[in-house]
């Protein structure tokens, strides 16, 4: 019986060590106690473990111990999302997911984006020459919105046949792309991708599509259409940039303020020179 509490006491105290590295790298203190060091994580606070949790850490290739700093290896990261999740481990080991938030005005949207399947939030982590982002925080918004109403407005077209509808109904052919019996949302989807991507322009709506909401990679649109090699995230980001303005006209790409509007015109108006 003590054994099996000893057991329990150690597999816990490996869940606490491992969630609490997760979020970033620690340096290990002298503990309080005989046989327990601390793990300082700054402004994340400290957690003590016992000496035995963290060699048995160590040993299974969960962290890594250089020089008093104590970080989580590759397969303690995805050790510690798969006890993350509780519902689909694997799942939850394998995705990246991060919820943004998505502004439009005065409306806002919690969208969930896949960074380890998405080609634009792997875009989003590089860095340019001085150490900036490739891209803004409104072109990357701007794409995922995109995708979001690309996805809502049921515009993937069905892979195979709809076994949902009744055969006597007449709508087995009905469904995603079909355009037949469409929600309001998925309809007012449809209309603001129809908008911006006319805003974008023909030259710069088609990788928008390819890479934004078919999740193509870079190397397989520059097969496709005859780039050269590393154009394709150059172009993406052309057409994110006037995406972005489409979706927020007022505040421009890098948040610079638009010039006030001088004189309203009508139709054929002409200015009148001195």
């Amino acid at each position: 019986m003590a054994a099996f509490k000893e057991e329990v006491r150690h597999a816990r105290e490996r869940r606490r060590c491992l969630r609490f590295l997760q979020k970033g790298p620690a340096w290990q203190q002298r503990g309080a106690k005989g046989g327990c060091v601390l793990l300082d994580g700054g402004e994340r606070g400290t957690v003590s473990v016992s000496l035995a949790v963290l060699g048995a850490l160590e040993k299974d290739d969960l962290l890594r111990v250089s020089d008093g700093k104590v970080v989580l290896t590759a397969t303690g990261v995805a050790c510690a999302r798969r006890l993350a999740a509780r519902r689909d481990p694997f799942r939850g080991q394998h995705w990246e997911i991060e919820r943004r938030v998505l502004r439009q005005g005065s409306e806002k949207e919690i969208v969930s984006a896949t960074l380890s399947e998405s080609p634009l939030a792997q875009l989003a982590r590089r860095r340019t020459r001085n150490g900036e982002p490739f891209l803004t925080r409104a072109e990357f918004d701007a794409g995922e919105k995109l995708r979001a109403d690309y996805t809502r407005g049921q515009i993937m077209p069905r892979l195979s046949a709809n076994w949902i509808a009744t055969v006597s109904a007449g709508k087995r052919g009905a469904g995603a792309g079909g355009g037949v019996e469409l929600t309001d949302a998925a309809l007012a989807a449809r209309q603001r991708v129809d908008c911006a991507l006319d805003a974008v322009g023909p030259e710069l709506s088609g990788v928008l599509v390819d890479i934004c909401c078919f999740l193509k990679g870079f190397e397989q649109v520059e097969t496709e259409r005859d780039w050269p090699v590393r154009s394709a995230k150059v172009v993406l980001k052309t057409a994110l940039g006037a995406l972005a303005r489409h979706y927020e006209p007022s505040a421009g790409v890098r948040g610079d303020k638009s010039r006030p509007i001088l004189h309203w015109g009508v139709e054929n108006y002409r200015p009148k020179l001195a």
